[in-house]
Protein backbone atom coordinates (compact mmCIF):
# COMPACT_ATOMS: atom_id res chain seq x y z
CA UNK A 1 0.00 0.00 0.00
CA UNK A 2 1.40 3.05 -1.19
CA UNK A 3 1.97 6.19 1.34
CA UNK A 4 0.56 9.66 0.26
CA UNK A 5 3.03 11.99 1.56
CA UNK A 6 1.76 14.73 3.40
CA UNK A 7 3.84 18.31 4.20
CA UNK A 8 4.28 18.99 7.52
CA UNK A 9 1.61 20.79 9.38
CA UNK A 10 3.90 23.98 9.74
CA UNK A 11 3.27 24.24 6.24
CA UNK A 12 -0.32 23.85 5.80
CA UNK A 13 -1.36 26.26 8.25
CA UNK A 14 -1.56 29.98 7.56
CA UNK A 15 1.10 31.42 10.35
CA UNK A 16 0.66 35.32 9.97
CA UNK A 17 -2.50 36.80 8.84
CA UNK A 18 -3.22 38.50 5.47
CA UNK A 19 -2.86 41.96 5.33
CA UNK A 20 -5.16 43.80 3.40
CA UNK A 21 -4.14 45.88 0.21
CA UNK A 22 -4.67 49.26 1.90
CA UNK A 23 -2.99 48.12 5.21
CA UNK A 24 -0.26 47.14 2.82
CA UNK A 25 -0.34 50.53 1.86
CA UNK A 26 -0.06 52.26 4.76
CA UNK A 27 3.12 50.45 5.80
CA UNK A 28 4.71 51.45 2.61
CA UNK A 29 4.12 54.68 2.87
CA UNK A 30 5.29 54.44 6.64
CA UNK A 31 8.65 52.72 5.78
CA UNK A 32 9.44 55.16 2.81
CA UNK A 33 9.13 58.31 5.13
CA UNK A 34 11.27 56.79 7.89
CA UNK A 35 13.80 54.86 5.14
CA UNK A 36 13.74 58.69 3.25
CA UNK A 37 13.19 55.65 0.33
CA UNK A 38 11.88 55.75 -3.20
CA UNK A 39 10.15 53.70 -5.15
CA UNK A 40 10.65 53.48 -9.13
CA UNK A 41 8.48 51.87 -11.39
CA UNK A 42 8.89 50.30 -15.06
CA UNK A 43 5.92 50.81 -17.24
CA UNK A 44 5.21 46.65 -16.93
CA UNK A 45 5.16 46.34 -13.23
CA UNK A 46 1.63 45.59 -11.75
CA UNK A 47 -0.82 48.24 -11.94
CA UNK A 48 -0.99 48.23 -8.10
CA UNK A 49 2.49 48.50 -7.73
CA UNK A 50 2.76 51.70 -10.56
CA UNK A 51 0.01 53.03 -8.51
CA UNK A 52 2.31 53.67 -4.84
CA UNK A 53 5.84 54.27 -6.75
CA UNK A 54 7.21 57.81 -6.99
CA UNK A 55 8.06 58.00 -10.56
CA UNK A 56 6.86 55.24 -13.09
CA UNK A 57 8.58 55.06 -16.33
CA UNK A 58 11.28 53.34 -19.18
CA UNK A 59 14.08 52.35 -18.48
CA UNK A 60 15.99 55.38 -19.47
CA UNK A 61 13.18 57.48 -17.22
CA UNK A 62 13.99 55.71 -14.63
CA UNK A 63 17.46 55.64 -15.28
CA UNK A 64 17.63 59.38 -14.99
CA UNK A 65 15.46 59.76 -11.93
CA UNK A 66 17.95 57.15 -10.11
CA UNK A 67 20.40 59.24 -10.95
CA UNK A 68 19.25 62.67 -9.27
CA UNK A 69 17.63 61.28 -6.87
CA UNK A 70 18.65 62.39 -3.04
CA UNK A 71 16.66 59.62 -1.55
CA UNK A 72 18.69 57.31 0.83
CA UNK A 73 17.38 53.95 -0.14
CA UNK A 74 15.89 53.19 -3.93
CA UNK A 75 13.31 50.22 -4.21
CA UNK A 76 13.23 49.30 -7.64
CA UNK A 77 10.03 47.86 -9.09
CA UNK A 78 11.61 46.22 -12.17
CA UNK A 79 14.00 43.74 -13.27
CA UNK A 80 17.29 43.16 -11.74
CA UNK A 81 19.48 44.77 -14.54
CA UNK A 82 17.47 47.75 -13.92
CA UNK A 83 18.75 47.98 -9.85
CA UNK A 84 22.09 47.57 -11.22
CA UNK A 85 22.47 50.46 -13.00
CA UNK A 86 20.91 52.28 -10.11
CA UNK A 87 23.42 50.64 -7.77
CA UNK A 88 26.37 51.68 -10.73
CA UNK A 89 24.81 55.14 -10.09
CA UNK A 90 24.56 55.83 -6.75
CA UNK A 91 27.30 53.58 -5.18
CA UNK A 92 26.45 55.02 -1.50
CA UNK A 93 23.18 54.29 -1.61
CA UNK A 94 21.06 51.12 -0.73
CA UNK A 95 19.30 49.74 -3.69
CA UNK A 96 16.54 47.43 -3.13
CA UNK A 97 15.44 44.54 -5.66
CA UNK A 98 12.22 43.31 -3.52
CA UNK A 99 12.53 39.72 -5.58
CA UNK A 100 15.90 38.66 -6.39
CA UNK A 101 14.71 36.25 -9.07
CA UNK A 102 13.33 38.54 -11.25
CA UNK A 103 16.08 38.02 -14.27
CA UNK A 104 15.32 39.16 -17.84
CA UNK A 105 15.30 36.89 -20.40
CA UNK A 106 16.55 39.38 -22.94
CA UNK A 107 19.48 40.16 -20.42
CA UNK A 108 20.90 36.38 -20.20
CA UNK A 109 21.35 36.05 -23.77
CA UNK A 110 24.90 37.70 -23.85
CA UNK A 111 27.74 37.55 -22.05
CA UNK A 112 31.17 40.13 -20.68
CA UNK A 113 32.86 36.99 -22.08
CA UNK A 114 30.51 37.46 -25.83
CA UNK A 115 31.49 41.29 -26.05
CA UNK A 116 35.18 40.46 -25.10
CA UNK A 117 35.62 38.02 -27.73
CA UNK A 118 33.87 40.49 -30.62
CA UNK A 119 36.33 43.17 -29.23
CA UNK A 120 39.50 41.05 -29.77
CA UNK A 121 38.18 40.09 -33.59
CA UNK A 122 37.16 43.80 -33.73
CA UNK A 123 39.60 45.88 -32.00
CA UNK A 124 38.82 49.25 -33.55
CA UNK A 125 35.19 48.71 -33.40
CA UNK A 126 32.53 50.43 -31.20
CA UNK A 127 30.05 48.12 -28.81
CA UNK A 128 26.57 49.88 -28.65
CA UNK A 129 24.62 47.61 -25.97
CA UNK A 130 20.79 47.97 -24.97
CA UNK A 131 20.22 48.89 -21.75
CA UNK A 132 18.73 45.39 -21.17
CA UNK A 133 22.22 43.74 -20.27
CA UNK A 134 23.95 42.83 -16.73
CA UNK A 135 26.56 45.26 -15.58
CA UNK A 136 29.37 43.24 -16.47
CA UNK A 137 28.23 43.43 -20.23
CA UNK A 138 27.51 47.20 -19.41
CA UNK A 139 31.24 47.56 -18.38
CA UNK A 140 32.58 46.03 -21.63
CA UNK A 141 30.94 48.56 -24.08
CA UNK A 142 31.20 52.20 -24.76
CA UNK A 143 27.74 53.33 -25.41
CA UNK A 144 24.44 51.91 -23.50
CA UNK A 145 21.11 53.10 -24.97
CA UNK A 146 17.59 52.41 -24.32
CA UNK A 147 14.80 51.75 -27.50
CA UNK A 148 13.71 56.02 -26.91
CA UNK A 149 17.39 56.26 -28.07
CA UNK A 150 19.34 53.60 -29.98
CA UNK A 151 18.72 55.90 -33.40
CA UNK A 152 19.74 59.03 -32.32
CA UNK A 153 23.27 57.70 -30.45
CA UNK A 154 24.00 55.07 -33.60
CA UNK A 155 23.76 57.92 -36.00
CA UNK A 156 26.54 59.85 -34.50
CA UNK A 157 28.66 56.97 -34.39
CA UNK A 158 31.55 57.46 -37.26
CA UNK A 159 31.03 55.91 -40.43
CA UNK A 160 33.65 53.67 -40.73
CA UNK A 161 33.65 51.93 -37.82
CA UNK A 162 32.39 48.29 -37.09
CA UNK A 163 29.39 48.27 -34.64
CA UNK A 164 28.26 45.23 -32.50
CA UNK A 165 24.51 46.12 -31.56
CA UNK A 166 23.72 43.61 -28.62
CA UNK A 167 21.17 41.62 -27.58
CA UNK A 168 17.92 42.47 -28.63
CA UNK A 169 17.94 41.59 -32.61
CA UNK A 170 14.54 43.35 -32.84
CA UNK A 171 15.64 46.57 -31.76
CA UNK A 172 18.94 46.13 -34.07
CA UNK A 173 16.81 45.63 -37.35
CA UNK A 174 14.93 49.34 -36.21
CA UNK A 175 18.10 50.78 -35.55
CA UNK A 176 19.32 49.91 -38.81
CA UNK A 177 16.01 50.64 -41.05
CA UNK A 178 16.45 54.35 -39.16
CA UNK A 179 20.26 54.86 -39.57
CA UNK A 180 20.77 53.06 -42.97
CA UNK A 181 23.50 51.69 -41.15
CA UNK A 182 25.52 48.11 -41.20
CA UNK A 183 25.54 46.62 -37.68
CA UNK A 184 27.27 43.40 -35.94
CA UNK A 185 23.84 42.28 -34.69
CA UNK A 186 23.73 40.19 -31.39
CA UNK A 187 21.39 36.99 -31.70
CA UNK A 188 18.56 38.11 -28.81
CA UNK A 189 15.15 38.90 -27.91
CA UNK A 190 13.19 39.31 -25.42
CA UNK A 191 10.70 36.48 -24.97
CA UNK A 192 7.48 38.67 -24.63
CA UNK A 193 8.23 41.05 -27.59
CA UNK A 194 9.17 37.79 -29.93
CA UNK A 195 6.07 35.88 -28.47
CA UNK A 196 3.90 38.85 -30.04
CA UNK A 197 2.04 37.55 -33.74
CA UNK A 198 0.83 39.71 -36.20
CA UNK A 199 -2.05 37.81 -36.20
CA UNK A 200 -2.62 38.91 -32.70
CA UNK A 201 -2.20 42.41 -34.19
CA UNK A 202 -4.48 41.45 -36.94
CA UNK A 203 -7.17 39.91 -34.65
CA UNK A 204 -7.53 43.02 -32.19
CA UNK A 205 -7.53 45.25 -35.89
CA UNK A 206 -10.51 43.73 -36.52
CA UNK A 207 -11.61 44.20 -33.61
CA UNK A 208 -11.61 47.56 -33.31
CA UNK A 209 -11.09 49.22 -36.91
CA UNK A 210 -10.28 52.47 -36.23
CA UNK A 211 -7.55 51.79 -33.47
CA UNK A 212 -4.40 53.04 -34.07
CA UNK A 213 -1.13 51.20 -33.53
CA UNK A 214 1.68 51.41 -31.11
CA UNK A 215 4.26 48.81 -31.85
CA UNK A 216 7.24 48.69 -29.60
CA UNK A 217 10.38 48.14 -31.87
CA UNK A 218 11.25 44.81 -29.91
CA UNK A 219 8.80 43.07 -31.39
CA UNK A 220 9.66 40.33 -33.78
CA UNK A 221 6.17 41.25 -35.58
CA UNK A 222 7.05 44.50 -36.34
CA UNK A 223 8.91 43.75 -39.46
CA UNK A 224 6.29 41.95 -41.18
CA UNK A 225 3.65 44.86 -40.05
CA UNK A 226 6.15 47.34 -41.75
CA UNK A 227 5.98 45.62 -45.02
CA UNK A 228 2.11 45.88 -44.90
CA UNK A 229 2.35 49.96 -43.71
CA UNK A 230 5.20 51.32 -44.90
CA UNK A 231 5.23 54.58 -42.67
CA UNK A 232 4.29 53.19 -39.71
CA UNK A 233 6.15 54.74 -36.56
CA UNK A 234 7.32 52.47 -33.61
CA UNK A 235 7.39 53.64 -30.44
CA UNK A 236 9.77 53.42 -27.12
CA UNK A 237 7.07 53.17 -24.29
CA UNK A 238 7.58 56.98 -23.37
CA UNK A 239 7.04 57.43 -27.36
CA UNK A 240 3.91 55.63 -26.47
CA UNK A 241 2.83 58.00 -23.78
CA UNK A 242 3.70 60.88 -26.18
CA UNK A 243 1.50 59.35 -28.96
CA UNK A 244 -1.07 58.83 -27.84
CA UNK A 245 -1.81 62.44 -25.93
CA UNK A 246 -1.02 63.84 -29.52
CA UNK A 247 -2.60 61.86 -31.44
CA UNK A 248 -6.22 62.38 -33.08
CA UNK A 249 -7.46 58.39 -32.40
CA UNK A 250 -9.87 57.41 -29.34
CA UNK A 251 -8.27 53.94 -29.54
CA UNK A 252 -4.85 52.40 -29.67
CA UNK A 253 -3.45 48.82 -29.63
CA UNK A 254 -0.46 48.43 -27.56
CA UNK A 255 1.76 46.22 -29.16
CA UNK A 256 4.50 45.82 -26.03
CA UNK A 257 3.83 44.41 -22.33
CA UNK A 258 0.32 44.59 -21.18
CA UNK A 259 1.59 46.60 -18.08
CA UNK A 260 1.80 49.87 -20.15
CA UNK A 261 -2.03 49.69 -20.74
CA UNK A 262 -2.03 50.58 -17.47
CA UNK A 263 0.39 53.41 -17.59
CA UNK A 264 -1.38 55.13 -20.61
CA UNK A 265 -4.72 54.66 -18.89
CA UNK A 266 -3.81 57.11 -15.90
CA UNK A 267 -1.64 59.48 -17.80
CA UNK A 268 -4.07 59.88 -21.33
CA UNK A 269 -7.49 59.61 -19.49
CA UNK A 270 -10.24 59.70 -22.01
CA UNK A 271 -8.89 57.07 -24.73
CA UNK A 272 -8.95 53.92 -24.92
CA UNK A 273 -5.86 51.30 -24.69
CA UNK A 274 -6.02 47.82 -26.18
CA UNK A 275 -3.29 45.43 -25.06
CA UNK A 276 -2.13 43.55 -28.39
CA UNK A 277 -2.58 39.97 -26.04
CA UNK A 278 -3.34 38.81 -22.55
CA UNK A 279 -0.46 36.42 -23.35
CA UNK A 280 2.19 39.51 -23.31
CA UNK A 281 2.72 39.32 -20.13
CA UNK A 282 6.27 39.36 -18.08
CA UNK A 283 6.29 36.69 -15.33
CA UNK A 284 9.34 38.50 -14.04
CA UNK A 285 8.19 42.17 -14.05
CA UNK A 286 5.02 40.47 -12.33
CA UNK A 287 7.51 39.53 -9.22
CA UNK A 288 7.32 42.66 -7.63
CA UNK A 289 4.51 42.91 -5.36
CA UNK A 290 2.97 45.55 -2.92
CA UNK A 291 4.21 42.78 0.14
CA UNK A 292 7.44 42.32 -1.14
CA UNK A 293 7.87 46.05 -1.63
CA UNK A 294 6.97 46.00 1.90
CA UNK A 295 8.77 43.57 3.02
CA UNK A 296 11.96 44.69 1.35
CA UNK A 297 11.64 48.50 2.57
CA UNK A 298 10.89 46.77 6.22
CA UNK A 299 14.36 44.60 6.21
CA UNK A 300 16.00 46.18 3.56
CA UNK A 301 16.17 42.95 1.64
CA UNK A 302 17.19 42.60 -1.81
CA UNK A 303 19.90 44.38 -1.94
CA UNK A 304 21.60 44.93 -5.13
CA UNK A 305 25.87 46.54 -5.32
CA UNK A 306 28.55 46.14 -8.33
CA UNK A 307 31.97 45.50 -7.59
CA UNK A 308 33.51 48.55 -8.07
CA UNK A 309 35.98 47.85 -10.91
CA UNK A 310 32.63 46.68 -12.47
CA UNK A 311 30.90 49.78 -11.75
CA UNK A 312 33.39 52.59 -12.79
CA UNK A 313 33.53 50.86 -15.88
CA UNK A 314 30.00 50.60 -16.29
CA UNK A 315 29.49 54.22 -15.38
CA UNK A 316 30.51 55.78 -18.55
CA UNK A 317 28.48 54.08 -21.11
CA UNK A 318 25.39 54.59 -18.64
CA UNK A 319 26.38 58.44 -18.56
CA UNK A 320 26.11 58.64 -21.88
CA UNK A 321 23.12 57.05 -22.04
CA UNK A 322 21.09 59.52 -20.23
CA UNK A 323 22.66 62.47 -21.27
CA UNK A 324 21.33 61.75 -24.85
CA UNK A 325 17.54 61.43 -26.22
Amino acid sequence: MSVIPTAPVSQLLQLKPLLDEAEIRRDIERLRRERNAVILAHNYQRPEVQQIADFVGDSLGLARQAACTDADVIVFAGVHFMAETAAILNPDKTVLLPDERAGCSLADTLTAQDVRDWKAAHPDGVVVVYVNTTADVKAEADYCVTSGNAVQIVSALPDHVPVLFAPDKFLAAHVARETGRMLDVWDGACHVHAAIRIEDITAQQEAHPDAELLIHPECGCSTRVLQQVPDLRLYSTEGMVTRARASSASSFIVVTELGMVHRLEREVPGKTFVPVAQTACCNYMKMITLENICESLRDLSGQVTVPEPIRRRALLPIERMIAIG
